[in-house]
Parts: C-alpha cells; structure tokens; sequence
C-alpha cells in the first residue's frame, strides 16, 4: 500500500506534515509506503533543522506550490508540477493507492474531479467529516465542497455516507437522517422535500427521516446529510462552541481555590472532553464520490492531525472504500431504473 502525501499544503506545511508522516511511520507504517511530494531541498531543510528522519519516506519532487489564495480551476489546469495536481495525477495513473492534502479544499475538490474522477453515478464528490456526539461519532456530509445541491445529489450522499459508516466506522446498520427545520417530511426548501422523499424509497440505506440542528449532537443517527453550505455552517459553529464552552469551563474553574480544588476531582473528565472535541483526533474529511481514496485533512493540522488523516487513507483503502461504494451506487441506480419501468 502507497499513501501519496501533500508535504507543501496547510498553514504549517512542511514542517507538520513531516512530524505527522513520521509518527503515522512509526505507530502503523508496516505494509505501508508513505510519499512526501514537494519541494525537495525545502523538505530536505526542514527536516534537518528539526531533526526528522526521512529515510523511511519516498521524496517526489515538485517545483510549484498550489496555496490558499489561487484560483482552484486556474490551479489544478495549470500547476501541473505542484504537489497537490502531481499526487492526484499519481494517484490517477495507479502510483499511489491513496492522497492525503491539507491544502486548498477548492482547489482539491476542482483537481479531483478533474483528474482522478468521480464513481459512476457521482456528479460531485462531498467532503464527509467524523464528529462527535453525545452517544457516538456520526458522519457529516457535505461539509463544503458543494455549496449547492440538487435533491438527488443529496440522495446520493446519503448512500456514500452510510457506505462509509459501515467500512470504516463500524456500523452494521447506519441510520442516515437529512438535515432539515422541522422534523416532518413537509418542511424545508423544495430540494431538501424533494431529497427526503428519494432517502426515504432509497433501499441501500436506512433512513431516519429529518433532523433538526439542536439534535444533530445527540449522536442518534450515523449519518447526517445537507448541502456543502448548511454543513461548512454546522461545522465551523460546532467547532466556535466547543472552543468556547472549554474557554467557559476554565474561567469557573479557576475562580477561586475551592472550584480549583473541585476541577482536580474532574480533571480526566475535561480531558477526555477536550479530546472528544479535538478535530486533530479525526484528522481529515475524505472526497467520497472520488474514484479514488482521497482525505482533505485540515488547513490548520499539527502533527497529530496529519498522522490521523493517513491513518483515515489506510483504513479506506483497506476495506476497499471506493470499490464498495461504487457497487451500492450501481444497486441504487438498478432500483432507480426499476422503479422508473414499474411507472
């Protein structure tokens, strides 16, 4: 197995993302080939000057640097040489089994359309994210990679969502629900009415009809569906809330010496939440849809959210994520189709 890297994408690239290849190197690396794709010399610096080992690393070389201020469509035709366009085009022609980026989500999303494709049945891929809740992590998709969605866009993340739920989060049975104001089938827009009908006669998945933002946290249902704008909006607030709420909790826990004394009584509770709430834990949102394994890891990863996101490409590789998506995809075509002759 081949886990082509991004060393030049993310606010901390390269530095991070060398720290983060050399842990996931040292605590899961067997059986895996890790490729670092940039600029050489930079690599090759960093690396000295902060004392990490590349020798059990394959270097790509890459001349440009696609960065957050680019034109995702001008960058991904054009930056042919860049690490991002040269690890998809990699991962495109068989070089790679997977493609890890904490770089540019847009032009990521543009690159991977245009040069890795899409499953058969998938007009765009949706970037999918982990959360936590209280009951248990759940899958949110679309986290912003398509700010608008037509109703069967929706129907089909949906079955990418509970896909993924069931290979690499361990669900046997995934409850899919939409997002929606009202928990009735009747309520929202004309597309998210038009998507619940399609989830709710869509056999690959079991649907758990509408759910409203206050209950997404409550962890009941394994997939929550939405478009890429209500998504990035619920990802971002939750992520402001829990940053917040920790802000609170520390102010009352330092007032005074008894609420100090107090606060050691619960202090590993306040730690497991923290780590719960951290979004290094998960460390990256993979493409569903794309053809191919590819995890957005974010902009802002450390270290440790950079060794999470390969360990997220290892495991959609090796419970063959892509192969096993695109055979639910097909069954929900042939039921599409079926039910359309039927009429």
């Amino acid at each position: 197995m081949k886990i082509l890297i991004d060393a030049m994408g993310g606010d901390n690239a390269p530095l991070c993302v060398l720290q983060g290849a050399a842990q996931a190197a040292s605590e899961f690396g067997d059986g895996m080939t890790l490729a670092l794709l940039g600029d050489e010399q930079a690599l090759r610096d960093c690396a000295a000057a902060n004392k990490i080992d590349l020798s059990p690393f394959e270097i790509i070389p890459c001349t440009e640097v696609i960065d957050m201020h680019d034109d995702p469509v001008k960058a991904a035709r054009h930056k042919t040489d860049s690490s991002m366009v040269k690890g998809l085009t990699m991962l495109k022609n068989g070089e790679g089994d997977a493609f890890v980026s904490a770089g540019s989500t847009g032009a990521l999303h543009v690159a991977t359309s245009l040069i890795v494709r899409t499953l058969k049945g998938i007009k765009r891929p949706a970037l999918a994210t982990p959360m936590p809740g209280a009951k248990q992590d759940f899958l949110l998709l679309d986290c912003g990679a398509n700010a608008e969605c037509r109703a069967e866009m929706l129907n089909a993340f949906g079955t990418m969502g509970s896909v993924y739920a069931e290979k690499v989060m361990g669900r046997p049975q995934p409850r899919v629900a939409l997002i929606n104001n009202g928990a009735e089938d009747t309520k929202g827009t004309p597309v998210y009415r038009e998507a619940h009908q399609l989830l709710k006669a869509n056999p690959c998945i079991h649907f758990a009809g509408n759910i409203e933002p206050r209950y997404i946290m409550d962890g009941e249902a394994d997939v929550v569906v939405c478009d890429g704008f209500v998504g990035n909006v619920v990802l971002k607030l939750t992520e402001g809330v829990a940053k917040t709420l920790l802000s609170l909790l520390k102010k009352v826990f330092l007032k005074n010496l008894v609420t100090k004394l107090s606060y050691l009584g619960i202090k590993g509770g306040l730690q497991e939440l923290k780590r719960m709430l951290d979004s290094e834990e998960v460390g990256g949102a993979p493409l569903l849809g794309a053809a191919k394994p590819v995890i957005k890891a974010h902009g802002s990863s450390r270290a440790k959210g950079i060794k999470n996101a390969i360990r997220q490409a290892k495991i959609c590789v090796r419970n063959d994520l892509c192969g096993t998506m695109q055979t639910a995809l097909n069954a929900l075509t042939e039921s599409s189709t079926g039910a359309a002759d039927a009429h």
